[in-house]
């Protein structure tokens, strides 16, 4: 949502779903109209429709911030990163911010890294280094098991 398309009022385009429909989009380019489950059961939109999009994220984001809900915004762009990032990826992600699993705050760097390089995740990556940090002060990287 550009600043030319922000209304004054919230109530105009919340929910987005309800009252801006067509402004909602699968990844396949598909609105929002389509997803039923006759469309489903006739094989003209598929399982995969049905998934949030990193565009629907930052809609929600640009929202959730003139609402007055930034960490709702922020943690809303960082899911709009997550949903471009492989399973595999994020699995791996995962695992390194369960405590004892990191060896050191340098693995949470290096994935930082892989995020923000490879698939432009800034604010995740953020994230992970503010975890690094967090992890060395109180000894997290320490195995506890």
């Amino acid at each position: 949502m550009t600043d030319d398309e922000k209304p004054d009022n919230l109530d105009a385009i919340y929910p987005v779903g309800e009252k801006r429909p067509d402004s909602v989009r699968t990844r396949n380019g598909r609105p929002l109209r389509d997803l039923t489950l006759d469309n489903l059961l006739a094989g003209h939109v598929a399982a995969s429709d049905f998934g949030i999009t990193a565009e629907g994220l930052r809609l929600q984001a640009a929202i959730a911030e003139r609402a007055g809900r930034p960490n709702l915004s922020q943690n809303l762009r960082r899911g709009a990163e997550l949903v471009e990032i492989p399973d595999n990826v994020l699995l791996d992600v995962y695992e390194l911010l369960r405590p004892g699993r990191a060896q050191s705050a340098d693995d949470l760097r290096a994935a930082a890294n892989q995020l923000r390089d490879t698939y432009g995740a800034k604010e995740t990556a953020s994230l992970l280094e503010e975890a690094a940090l967090v992890y060395e002060r109180r000894g997290i990287f320490q195995r506890r098991f």
